[in-house]
């Protein structure tokens, strides 16, 4: 199996180099590697050009389009049997592309995704994220599980596909706000089989602030809207679970501020779910400051969601706004 290795590129040229470093220690060897600069203003062509010789590696710079697109752009001159797609901001283990190669020779699947994970090299911020993203706790904990609600997606940062997907279905359609998931349904509704490969995972930076972090979320709360406009069946209840929490948030603190007796109830529900991630985060990551850290994340991340989810459910949905 030859596999061509998909990875979009803007203005990340140190992550760009430590992605590139853990493709050179692959077991699998038959592969190669496509970095799309998306319009950078600070490329990274002299850090991909260094590791000409190690890897079969080929570097392109078109105007910026955004990731979907790009992708695409990546498609088009692609080589493999098979495509996989790698966010930028991506460690890889060095036994991923062996995983993957040995299960599509044993069980095949035209399209797969991996779950992503928090390496030990990661900021104590970048751990608690982590933890948020694949928290139980939170809306997180469906992303890389394969006992998630409906259809398996696979996500961008680790999904790969088949040639033959890519001939039949085309490839993204939008280039941002869901068009992981947009693409995923369209695999799934052509007939394709997709699937989950636990073991393939990555480990994902994400991002280093909570600033950053919680422009990401929010923007991940419209992007579900955005999907919905695509396939409205694929709204599901609990993609409703962050409004639900940021509005018993707001509803809690007005409690306590007029002296309402609920508030003593609102406030129990909330320290229980303070403690659940504490601890749990506690016993995950096995740091005091990972743990607290945890509580802030998963916070931002459920209100962040909730309040983008909120914006274009009201605007798109409500007020039938493009």
């Amino acid at each position: 199996m030859f596999f061509s290795i998909i990875i979009p590129l803007y203005n990340r040229p140190q992550e760009i180099k430590e992605l590139l470093e853990t493709l050179t220690l692959q077991t699998y060897k038959n592969f190669e590697v496509l970095v799309i600069e998306d319009g950078s203003v600070n490329d990274a062509a002299d850090i991909v050009k260094s590791f000409k010789g190690q890897l079969d590696l080929h570097y392109y710079s078109k105007p910026n389009e955004g990731q979907g697109f790009t992708r695409n752009f990546g498609f088009e001159r692609a080589k493999g049997d098979y495509f996989i797609i790698f966010d930028s901001d991506c460690l890889i283990p060095e036994d991923y592309l062996e995983i993957v190669n040995n299960r599509l020779q044993t069980d095949w699947l035209d399209a797969y995704g991996g779950p992503d994970d928090a390496h030990p090299s990661f900021t104590p911020i970048q751990r608690a994220i982590s933890y948020s993203m694949t928290s139980p706790f939170t809306t997180g904990g469906i992303r890389g599980n394969k006992k998630g609600i409906g259809q398996f997606h696979p996500r961008s940062f680790n999904m790969g596909i088949s040639r033959k997907v890519w001939e039949t279905v085309g490839g993204f359609i939008i280039t941002r706000l869901g068009e992981d998931i947009e693409y995923s349904i369209r695999i799934h509704t052509a007939g394709f089989k997709i699937g989950l490969i636990p073991e393939a995972k990555v480990f994902h930076k994400r991002r280093t602030s909570f600033y950053q972090f919680y422009k990401q979320l929010h923007f991940f709360g419209r992007a579900r809207i955005n999907i919905y406009k695509f396939f409205p069946k694929e709204l599901k209840a609990v993609h409703f679970f962050p409004a639900v929490f940021t509005l018993g948030l707001l509803f809690t603190v007005i409690t306590n501020l007029t002296g309402w007796r609920i508030a003593v109830l609102c406030n129990a529900m909330l320290a229980l779910f303070i403690l659940l991630i504490f601890f749990h985060s506690l016993v995950k990551n096995k740091s005091l400051k990972v743990a607290f850290l945890s509580i802030a994340a998963a916070f931002i991340q459920l209100t962040a969601y909730g309040l983008g989810f909120m914006q274009d459910f009201w605007k798109r949905i409500i007020l039938k706004l493009s």
